[in-house]
């Protein structure tokens, strides 16, 4: 075996990276990503920041 063919063979049988699946709830995502945005602005109002 050349190395160019062990190469491929050990990129080939990498494990996938355990990432988020694409099959989730969305409308969950859009709900907890804006209430962090609301969050952190009340944090930044209150603290004075701006």
């Amino acid at each position: 075996m050349t190395a160019t063919t062990a190469d491929i063979t050990r990129t080939s049988s990498r494990a996938g990276t355990g990432g988020p699946d694409d099959d989730g709830p969305e409308i969950l995502e859009h709900v907890m990503g804006w209430t962090l945005v609301v969050v952190l602005a009340m944090f930044v109002t209150q603290a004075g920041l701006m």
